[in-house]
Parts: C-alpha cells; sequence; structure tokens
C-alpha cells in the first residue's frame, strides 16, 4: 500500500471466445504457473461439458423460456452469482478484545471471493481432470448446492451470527 498515490487498477481485457471480461477473470483464477493457454483450455472445456450436463439433467425446459435464451456465458454469470458473498466478517480489535464484526463486500472483492472458492471447491472434488471437476462443480453452484455455494452460505451464517457487533463497523 503506496503512501504517496493509489494504485490504479488493471484493466482486465475480455477474452477472444465470448467476449467476457468476467470469464477472463476467471481464467486468470484457474491459471495454475503462469500457464494460461492451459487454463483457457481447462475452461472453454468446462463451460461445453457444463453445457452438456445441463442438457442431460434439464427435464423440460421448453417450459422454461427464459433458460431457452440465456446462452452459456449467461449461465456462467448466473453461476457466479450463486457464489458470490454479499457480507463477511473482518477482525476488528476493541478494547483488548476482537470482534468478527459483519462487513459488505465490495462487488470487485465479491466476485473475486466467488472465483477463488469456485476453483478452490473444483480442485477439491474427486473426479479425474479439472475440466470435469470444474464442470460438475458449476452446475451444482447452478443448483443451488455444491461446495463453492456451502461456503458463501457458511460465510453469510457467519455475518448473521455476529450481527451484535455491527456497531463495531467504523471503516
Amino acid at each position: 500500500m503506496p503512501r504517496r498515490k493509489a494504485v490504479k487498477a488493471r484493466v482486465i481485457l475480455p477474452e477472444p471466445k465470448f467476449k467476457s471480461e468476467v470469464l477472463a477473470k476467471f481464467i486468470n483464477v484457474v491459471m495454475h504457473d503462469g500457464k494460461k493457454s492451459v487454463a483457457e483450455n481447462i475452461v472453454y472445456g468446462a463451460l461445453d461439458e457444463f453445457e452438456k450436463l445441463m442438457k442431460k439433467y434439464k427435464k423440460d425446459e421448453s417450459s422454461d423460456t427464459d433458460a431457452r435464451h440465456m446462452t452459456i456465458i449467461d449461465h456462467f454469470e448466473k453461476v457466479m452469482d450463486n457464489v458470490r458473498p454479499t457480507v463477511e466478517v473482518r477482525s476488528r480489535r476493541v478494547g483488548g478484545a476482537t470482534y468478527q464484526v459483519p462487513v459488505e463486500v465490495r462487488p470487485k472483492r465479491s466476485m473475486a471471493l466467488g472465483m477463488r472458492w469456485m476453483v478452490q471447491a473444483a480442485r477439491n472434488r474427486g473426479e479425474k481432470g479439472m475440466v470435469s471437476r470444474l464442470a460438475a462443480e458449476m452446475y451444482e453452484a447452478l443448483e443451488g448446492r455444491g461446495a463453492a455455494v456451502k461456503k458463501r452460505e457458511e460465510t453469510h451464517r457467519m455475518a448473521k451470527a455476529n450481527q451484535a457487533f455491527a456497531h463495531f463497523r467504523w471503516n
């Protein structure tokens, strides 16, 4: 954290296939050891497999007109919305005691946390290959279950439990 002037946020260019900035950021989160092309292959493969999973498990999509008109990127953004937290707890030291104070999460941090949780949950799954792990985690997040959604709910539950300390939120 520099003393003189604020650090400018880096501009992330949209990825070439779907022209989505959110997906470009997600590719960067998946990337390991600077291997961006490997991360792109994993994410694009996972999106293809995610689409196949949706077609396989959706019983009657003809009744849901919105679902037919949504693209895979719209579904991906819905997945990310299901994983993003809105509140979190931050430690505050007041008079010798440390309190877990619930604080609203900024939109950029919320998206970053959601992406991080999604990738971490996918890495901890048991499927063979990161593509199928990520696709399965995306599908479960779309359905409102899965490890990443559970992490979000746990964070919200913690914030709700510590709501009594909300008056310590001054920053």
